[in-house]
């Protein structure tokens, strides 16, 4: 295969994985606290021993959309969102991680924890412990919990310590590669969630834009090895 054919490819390669990440998007259009993401295209220029340099396509980075999504009310006395910046934080069996997304019941033995099981950590980095006879729990805007006007604790808002060290590690957990710190002056509203910032007609859009993008190149492949087969064809005679 000639240059034109491998650079074709890496395009080619490039759109099919966003046209994943398109798909996974849509598929996530009701999830919880849920953010977008899209590919970066780059360039990737090859140098060649004895022939020019080849520039190929490469679209291995993906982008992630922190754009806040709506608050939507749901009356969970345990059902938080953030507005503005910030995330809570959650404890994973592969270390802490950050998300947005702020559906959270108590446990067998008191703590908070979301629907994968995870604790919910406070702004100390421990876990948040509500008492089965506490009564009903009530959440000021700061993050303080409490109920019958005794605090029970205060949920936590972090941020990565480097936002480019902020990377997507699938559902709606982050990980920050240089660590957490806590963050000040956020606001946290009661008995509501944050619901994706996915745009389905965007991404359904888009799809089709990648589409016929792939098409386009698939069609030239074909005619390049139409092509290529004709000239073997006329120096094998």
């Amino acid at each position: 295969m000639d240059a034109t054919g491998y650079t074709t490819l890496t395009r080619q390669s490039g759109l099919m994985r966003e046209m994943q990440v398109i798909a996974n998007n849509i598929a996530n259009t009701s999830t919880t606290g849920f953010r977008r993401e899209g590919v970066v295209f780059s360039e990737y220029v090859s140098r060649m021993q004895h022939d020019p340099s080849l520039s190929m396509a490469r679209a291995s980075a993906r982008n992630v959309d922190l754009t806040q999504g709506e608050a939507q009310a749901t009356g969970g006395a345990f059902d938080f969102a953030i507005e503005g910046e910030g995330f809570f934080l959650v404890e994973t069996p592969n270390g802490n991680r950050l998300t947005r997304a702020g559906s959270f019941t108590p446990s067998a033995e008191g703590e908070l924890v979301n629907p994968d099981g995870y604790r919910l950590l406070d702004q100390g980095g421990a876990p948040i412990f509500v008492p089965p006879d506490a009564g009903p729990v009530a959440l000021a805007q700061d993050g303080t919990l409490s109920a019958n006007g005794q605090p029970l604790g205060r949920v936590g808002l972090w941020g990565p310590t480097d936002p480019t060290g902020l990377r997507h590690e699938g559902g709606t957990l982050f990980l920050s590669l240089q660590g957490e710190e806590p963050l000040e002056g956020g606001t946290i509203l009661q008995g509501h969630v944050e619901s994706s910032n996915v745009n389905s007609f965007t991404e359904i859009s888009r799809m089709i834009e990648v589409q016929r993008a792939y098409e386009i190149g698939q069609t030239f492949l074909d005619r390049e090895d139409s092509r290529l087969r004709n000239v073997i064809q006329t120096l094998s005679r």
